[in-house]
């Protein structure tokens, strides 16, 4: 199996987990992002980073970039500029 590539979806061996109770920052909800876009930084801190990639089966983080838990979803990110380079939807249930 090789390294996930952004933008495939589920990588092979990924392993939806039961993640803490999810909440939002005041005046946030739900938002499906999507690659491209620049998450806010308000999102680019520990709080919101999420270090236990590999019991999902991911690798971790290229140098430069965080994977970034918002709600159900984990967002791998640029932490200089806040781009997100790949979403895998429902991480976390």
């Amino acid at each position: 199996m090789g390294p996930h590539r952004p933008g495939a979806g589920r990588p092979p061996g990924f392993r939806p987990v039961h993640g803490p109770r999810w909440r939002y920052p005041s005046g946030y909800r739900y938002r499906r992002w999507s690659i491209g876009v620049v998450l806010p930084s308000l999102f680019l801190t520990p709080t919101y980073y999420y270090d236990d990639y590999w019991r999902m089966g991911l690798e971790g983080p290229p140098w430069g970039y965080q994977w970034v838990r918002y709600g159900p979803d984990l967002l791998l990110v640029e932490t200089r500029t806040g781009r997100i380079a790949d979403v895998i939807y429902g991480a976390f249930y």
